[in-house]
């Protein structure tokens, strides 16, 4: 190969490199959620009620949720972001959401994650908890799954 020609396959192949990389690094990574009653006992039939879901988009950090629900026996209150040991396990909360206080309504946010809030939510450990007048200590909740 000339010199010339040498030349213009490095340039070609660090130009690669650099549009990749970039490209790379901004991967987003899409999760779902299906909002469902908490888990609950007879006496709180009269108090919890609805269905919904969401999307999520993780983007470097940032955690971007959009969802929507519906049919709350009462105005939502308050939407969290929390971590439970496992899948179906409650956990504390870390994050708030803005939610319409409403029976029906969105639940929408962003959220900067750690990397170990990242690490929980790959592991399915992540989940919204919607809670409203009649049931403050949840109404709604749905793990963030891909």
């Amino acid at each position: 190969m000339t010199l010339t020609r040498t030349i213009a396959v490095l340039g070609v192949a660090v130009a690669v490199v650099c549009l990749v990389l970039p490209a790379a690094a901004q991967t987003q990574e899409r999760y779902k959620v299906r909002l469902a009653t908490v888990p609950m006992d007879g006496g709180m039939r009269a108090t919890v009620a609805g269905t919904g879901s969401a999307s999520a988009v993780l983007s470097g950090t940032k955690l971007t949720i959009n969802g929507t629900f519906e049919g709350l026996r009462s105005p939502a209150t308050i939407a969290k972001v929390h971590k439970g040991v496992a899948m179906g396990v409650r956990g504390s909360s870390f994050a708030d959401l803005t939610v319409s206080r409403a029976s029906n309504g969105t639940v929408t946010g962003t959220v900067d994650l750690t990397p170990e809030q990242i690490q929980s939510l790959k592991k399915g450990q992540l989940y919204i908890q919607i809670s409203s007048e009649k049931a403050p200590d949840g109404n709604l909740w749905g793990w963030l799954v891909r």
